[in-house]
């Protein structure tokens, strides 16, 4: 069986690619814990600063793999177990994305859908191309999103992620990118490359400052107002202290580039 997740480098980018189009990369048990790997070896790879999420085929990702959870059914306890399994694996794998300190850029190829948006709703950023549809369908067979619900509220306003979970109903790229859920929208032969210009775009920066910025983005993001003050005035204290930042900005000053090899 071909890698469920194949990982490609370019300079100080890593692309994570989901390979299991046949089942339009449905996140199954195994395709969970693929992923899971993988947060885990960039996130210990100090030559990555920035990651994509991509994948092959018609989907990006259509949710989780609705055929193993109906065989989960035959077991005694009518299959609670595996759910509470697959539905725990998940959440652990999702936060794996904020807490990477590389930012996580979706390229998104095909329809998203349950659990498959709530992946892209989970990275940083997210590029998608022209025609791509987004849902938090479960509803339609009587399953409501609770989970995606979780990455998607924290995405997109309250009453549109809210429109979206109890309708079924499917967003263009076009609308998503209104409510936020993706940066840009590009003609799909351009995806990967516009991607890979925004990866490079950030991982020019200086990766101390975008590894301390991304932590300091997510802690202070359900803090009140003046907690998250004090957390982000440490942060940029952390920040000041570094020698590249020094040399940034006498660079600045200076009108030279920085030197910081």
């Amino acid at each position: 069986m071909d890698k469920l997740v194949l990982r490609e480098d370019r300079g100080h980018v890593a692309r994570l690619v989901l390979n299991n189009p046949d089942k339009f990369n449905a996140l199954s048990l195994e395709m969970i814990e693929a992923l899971a790997d993988a947060f885990r070896a960039v996130a210990e790879d100090r030559a990555v600063r920035v990651v994509i999420l991509a994948a092959t085929g018609k989907a990006f990702s259509a949710g989780h793999d609705l055929r193993q959870m109906q065989a989960a059914r035959k077991a005694e306890d009518g299959g609670r177990g595996a759910f509470e399994d697959l539905f725990g694996r998940c959440a652990v794998m999702m936060q794996m994305i904020p807490a990477l300190p590389q930012p996580v850029i979706a390229e998104v190829q095909g329809i998203a859908t349950a659990a498959g948006c709530q992946l892209i709703a989970s990275c940083d950023l997210a590029v998608a191309a022209e025609g791509v549809k987004f849902g938090v369908n479960g509803v339609n067979i009587g399953l409501f999103c609770s989970t995606p619900m979780v990455a998607l509220t924290r995405a997109v306003p309250a009453k549109a992620a809210f429109e979206m979970l109890v309708t079924g109903e499917f967003v263009s790229a076009e609308r998503a990118r209104e409510l936020g859920l993706v940066n840009r929208v590009v003609p799909a032969e351009e995806l990967a490359k516009e991607t890979m210009a925004m990866a490079e775009v950030i991982a020019a920066k200086l990766p101390a400052a975008v590894r301390l910025g991304k932590r300091a983005f997510q802690a202070q993001r359900g803090l009140g107002l003046a907690d998250a003050y004090d957390s982000a005035g440490g942060v940029m204290c952390e920040n000041m202290m570094l020698a590249e930042t020094d040399e940034g900005i006498a660079a600045f000053l200076e009108k030279r580039v920085p030197n910081w090899n």
